[in-house]
């Protein structure tokens, strides 16, 4: 059992590193399921896109029942993330239409994961929430990037070893969950079912403004590392080796922008460094397509900018509903948040090939994705200006 608040944040981040390497399981071996399955474009979309719908689906669903408020959080996202492991080790015996049928099972259990994970921190942490929800979202990062960095270390093995090695980090957190973890000494009140809540995510202008930057933060996040294999494996010129391996390390380095997003969050407020990291990563949007033909090293920079700062500021969100909702309901808030933005999600990720196939090619697919960010910076800024904002990160907004 983790003893102190860092010692529950540790065994919370290990879990959520093991859990959410599920999620772009299929997306990583991809190119070899398209092979052997004979898939078509839209089919290999859905492939990535039937684990956002399925998150959509859970987390909804839980917020409309207030289910992350009422049931015991550990108990939720240890069995929540068993089905994803075995969800995830169906695709071993699969074909296409039951691959994607499993990957919106992974999904939906993956809903009863994430939410959870964030609220169990919130119990942990009202001091330094910003950082802590950082280094979760770090976890995450991290966790999303792993199917790369085992499909570049096994290059020439199997896929399904990929598959093997994503189920197995999921069973060593659903394990983790189940016996490692318990609440913090700032509990939320227990709620009961009361549906009318769901609707203050959108009647409470705070709460809709920090929703809004959240949804401009997701239409671009996504659908970037959902793609960003397609387009190196599509420039003139990878840097990093293969693109197997500048997809995990644009992914990966994630984790660093989500470190120094919670620190700059503590410090000088969560607008501001929401705002800033989504200038940064819209401008890196924009301007990627200038390094599809190369130089290598410039297009490695843009990406490497673009994978710290596209999720850099991701928890600061989630940490402002903790922040602003009503306490008793911050489970139901955090799940439609998710839910809403995972949604959004779906489109984005659908409309990026489609992009590239109008254009002709990959080069500046990633336009489509500019006015998220640019929208949800507006929003927060809008946001800082509000009296209610003096709830933010201790007053630093």
């Amino acid at each position: 059992m983790a003893e102190g608040r860092w010692g529950a944040l540790t065994i919370l981040c290990a879990g959520v590193v093991g859990v959410l390497a599920t999620w772009f399981s299929a997306t990583a071996i991809l190119p070899e399921l398209t092979r052997l399955w004979a898939l078509s474009p839209s089919q290999g979309a859905w492939l990535t896109n039937g684990v956002q719908i399925g998150f959509v689906a859970g987390a909804l669903g839980a917020s409309l029942v207030n289910l992350p408020d009422i049931v015991r959080m550990q108990r939720l996202m240890a069995v929540s993330s068993g089905v994803a492991a075995l969800a995830n080790l169906g695709l071993l015996v699969a074909g296409p239409e039951a691959a994607i049928a499993l990957r919106i099972l992974t999904g939906i259990a993956l809903a009863g994961v994430y939410p959870p994970a964030l609220k169990l921190m919130a119990t942990w942490f009202v001091r330094g929430r910003g950082l802590a929800l950082g280094l979760l979202i770090g976890a995450l990062t991290l966790g999303s990037s792993l199917p790369h960095l085992i499909r570049a270390v096994t290059e020439g093995v199997d896929w399904r070893a990929v598959v093997w090695a994503s189920s197995g980090t999921a069973a060593v957190g659903a394990i983790l969950f189940a016996v490692a973890l318990k609440e913090g000494p700032h509990a939320f009140a227990r709620a009961v079912f009361d549906p009318r809540k769901a609707a203050q995510v959108f009647t409470r202008k705070p709460l809709m403004l920090a929703n809004l930057g959240y949804f401009g933060h997701m239409w671009e996040l996504y659908a970037m590392w959902a793609w960003i294999l397609a387009f190196a494996s599509a420039a003139r010129e990878v840097p990093f080796g293969t693109p197997s391996t500048l997809s995990f390390i644009v992914v990966a380095s994630g984790a660093v922008g989500c470190v120094l997003g919670g620190v700059l969050s503590d410090r000088i407020g969560r607008c501001w460094t929401t705002a800033g990291f989504m200038a940064v990563s819209g401008s890196c949007a924009l301007l990627i397509g200038l390094a599809f033909d190369g130089p290598a090293w410039m297009f490695g920079l843009i990406a490497l900018v673009w994978g710290m700062s596209v999720i850099g500021d991701s928890a600061q969100f989630s940490a402002a509903v903790t922040e602003l909702a009503d306490p008793a309901f911050v489970g139901t808030a955090l799940a439609l948040q998710l839910g809403i933005g995972f949604a959004l999600t779906v489109v984005a990720i659908w409309i990026v090939p489609v992009i590239a196939a109008l254009f002709g090619g990959w080069q500046w697919a990633f336009l489509i994705l500019v006015p998220g960010p640019v929208i949800g910076t507006w929003a927060m800024l809008r946001l800082r200006r509000m009296p209610e904002a003096v709830a933010l990160a201790g007053g630093a907004r």
